[in-house]
């Protein structure tokens, strides 16, 4: 349980970092496949599912209100040691994917399914590179609906591999206000603001029922691809694995590098990627 926990953290905050696919964590650490089939068949394999499901929940919950709190700041301070880290996650994770694939015929169609995913999510960086016009978050039927959307849409990207959550919201104008709104929540109920809990709902109920909608939706298209096309599909995911360090550094840059930051860098390269060996097994 423990270790589907630190699972469940490590793609919390996948999903909270534009450029970082929280698909591709699931991936990363071999629970992918299990955690689609738990997610549709939740209803006909309830205690099972939940039983694998609940402490990944439970540790992108934690990740989810941990994060806000410092990641801007290690991304602002830190950016190219924490992008690697991160690439060290991601990358750690090809070893488990390219099982998948070892041993089968390559053909034409899988190398253009590789070929166009990871032209796919470079292309999805290079578009997010700046952010859309501030969202807005004032409570009324129309912002509601919004956010709802937005939540279905955001959601059903942190399910697919290779193509980050976080970064739609970006591209969408959402990713900032939502991050605030989820600190000053948090904020709010430590302080017992009644005002600030209830204004914080007003945003983050209707945004976490359209995620809900939304994973449950995709997982079954997902659960399909990969029964009618599983070699097709581990080979777009290699294409958005490899493609995803691309993105990271597109989205995060890089910051000034010294050689203190490489040293360091390197380092958090290297404990990614034996993390995500590990978490993978």
């Amino acid at each position: 349980m423990i270790k589907n926990i630190l699972k469940g953290i490590v793609i919390g905050l996948a999903n909270v970092i534009p450029g970082v696919s929280g698909g591709t964590m699931m991936v990363s650490m071999g629970i992918y496949d299990k955690l689609i089939h738990c997610i549709t068949h939740l209803l006909s394999e309830f205690k099972k599912s939940v039983l694998f499901l609940l402490p990944i929940f439970i540790g992108m919950g934690i990740a989810v209100v941990v994060v806000p709190f410092g990641i801007e700041y290690l991304f602002a301070e830190y950016p190219f040691e924490t992008n690697l880290l991160f690439v060290g996650l991601i990358v750690g994770g090809l070893p488990a994917v390219w099982k998948n694939v070892k041993g089968n015929s390559i053909r034409i169609g899988h190398i253009i399914a590789c070929i166009a995913f990871f032209a796919l999510v470079a292309g999805l960086a290079l578009m997010g590179e700046t952010e859309g016009n501030a969202a807005d978050l004032s409570f009324n039927f129309l912002s509601v609906v919004k956010l709802f959307a937005v939540g279905i849409v955001a959601s059903a990207t942190m399910v697919i591999p290779g193509v980050s959550g976080s970064m739609m919201l970006l591209l969408m104008g959402y990713y900032h206000p939502i991050l605030e709104t989820i600190t000053d929540f948090i904020s709010a109920v430590f302080a017992l603001d009644m005002d600030g809990i209830l204004q914080g709902m007003g945003v983050l109920v209707p945004f976490g029922v359209g995620v809900v909608v939304g994973i449950f939706a995709i997982a079954k298209l997902v659960e399909i691809i990969f029964e009618k096309f599983p070699l097709y599909a581990y080979w777009a995911i290699i294409g958005l694995i490899i493609s995803s360090p691309v993105a990271i550094f597109l989205m995060g840059g890089i910051g000034s590098v010294t050689v203190l930051s490489v040293i360091v860098g390197a380092a958090a390269l290297a404990v990614g990627f034996v993390a995500a060996l590990k978490l993978g097994e």
